[in-house]
């Protein structure tokens, strides 16, 4: 499952903590293991990845990778092209823009119904992807960024109305769109999370200004559920008065119709010789579960700061800072991840908080020009990761850390 804010360049926190700060480790901390799969060039072709403009433009684009039963299917913004590989790194399918690529040379184009093919490419014109999930089925799913013509303005909610959802089936067949109301509904607002539920229902996360829209479809896309976040409405514990709060990340559940939503509470710091708001500090984070069908919130779980230590003028500071939630996996385990020297701490932790799991992941300096996870059901953890001419196909087979717990 991709999380909400799934794809992210390396923060600068890790350089920070790379240049003085030493992550407190202990013994339950557990190394997983990577394995590089494949890699891709960075380019135009039909086996490359388009990570920059074809004008010469250095600044990197929107690319999104999802797996599913060990396909890897990634939506390419700049290449106007939505593929999938196998774990050997076979180039299976493409549906492509024909308007911005060539005709594929080694996929078939002309593919007859009930034709017997083996590697085959359909066009459809893309303009300008996004997020991307796929089901049980093998259908995907695709945000698109509709033409400037096509936008709307939701003028009570102050909102810009420009992407849609891409449906296609397991061969790359354009099925129809969604959008609000379901299909060929008017645009969404701005989508910050796409994710495939229980009988492949699907969930688009949208946020606004005056707080997120999360849309409920089923398989056939007719809207199930709706449900509003208001920024004044975001939870908290009663006796938690005078603390700010900020949602980190809405993420739906792959198996039950659940939201899972991190929030991070913050207090005022104060500078006691001037009585003045000097700063704010990290006081807790919580995620709730949201039962989407009865729209109650069923119960909340504390997740732990990720602590360390640093030298500062010859002395030893400890401090602590809070992590941000990457996916959930069946029934209900949730993957938190914190960016450290050399890759990422991640810490798994029930839904009933009672049990929990640290570790560690990899990846190499040189391979933080960009990254972008996705943590499948089974939780098996995903990646693109990025060095200058070159992009990684990775994964962490992170099911047995998901499931067990120390």
């Amino acid at each position: 499952m991709k999380t909400a804010r799934l794809y992210f360049l390396f923060c600068l926190v890790a350089v920070f903590m790379a240049a003085g700060m030493a992550a407190c480790t202990s013994a339950n901390v557990d190394s997983i293991q990577r394995e590089d799969l494949f890699s891709l060039d960075i380019g135009p072709m039909e086996d490359q990845i388009a990570l920059y403009s074809l004008e010469g433009n250095a600044r990197l684009r929107h690319v999104e990778i999802a797996m599913r039963d060990g396909f890897f299917y990634i939506a390419d913004n700049n290449g106007g092209k939505i593929v999938r590989y196998n774990s050997y790194g076979d180039l299976l399918f493409m549906v492509y823009n024909d308007e911005t690529n060539p005709e594929p040379a080694g996929l078939k184009t002309k593919v007859e119904d009930g034709a017997q093919v083996t590697r085959w490419a359909f066009t459809y014109p893309l303009r300008s992807t996004g997020k991307i999930a796929v089901d049980s089925r093998k259908h995907i799913y695709v945000e698109e960024r509709l033409p400037y013509e096509r936008h709307n303005f939701d003028a009570e909610n102050k909102a810009l109305l420009d992407s849609v959802i891409l449906h296609f089936d397991a061969d790359g067949r354009f099925i129809e769109y969604l959008g609000q109301g379901g299909q060929g509904g008017s645009p969404f607002p701005l989508i910050t999370g796409l994710y495939s539920s229980v009988l492949d229902e699907i969930a688009v996360i949208c946020r606004l200004p005056s707080g997120w829209n999360v849309y409920w479809y089923s398989a056939q896309g007719e809207q199930l559920f709706f449900i509003q976040l208001e920024n004044n409405a975001i939870p908290a514990p009663p006796d938690w008065p005078g603390f700010s709060a900020s949602v980190d990340a809405i993420i739906a559940a792959p198996d039950v119709r659940k939201l899972y939503i991190k929030v991070d509470y913050y207090r005022d710091v104060f500078d006691e010789s001037t009585d003045t708001r000097a700063s704010t500090e990290p006081v807790s984070s919580l995620i709730w579960i949201l039962d989407v069908e009865k729209g109650i919130y069923e119960r909340s779980v504390e997740a732990p700061f990720y602590e360390y230590s640093f030298s500062e003028n010859g002395k030893t500071v400890y401090a602590r800072l809070l992590y941000s939630m990457l996916g959930i996996v069946r029934g209900g385990g949730i993957l938190l991840y914190f960016p450290i020297e050399n890759g990422y701490a991640v810490l798994r932790i029930d839904s009933d908080g009672h049990r929990q799991r640290r570790g560690f992941i990899e990846v190499n300096p040189e391979e933080l020009r960009f990254n972008n996870f996705h943590l499948s059901p089974e939780g098996i953890l995903s990646a693109l990761l990025v060095s200058d001419w070159k992009i990684k196909v990775v994964w962490w087979r992170m099911d047995k850390f998901m499931r067990d717990a120390l």
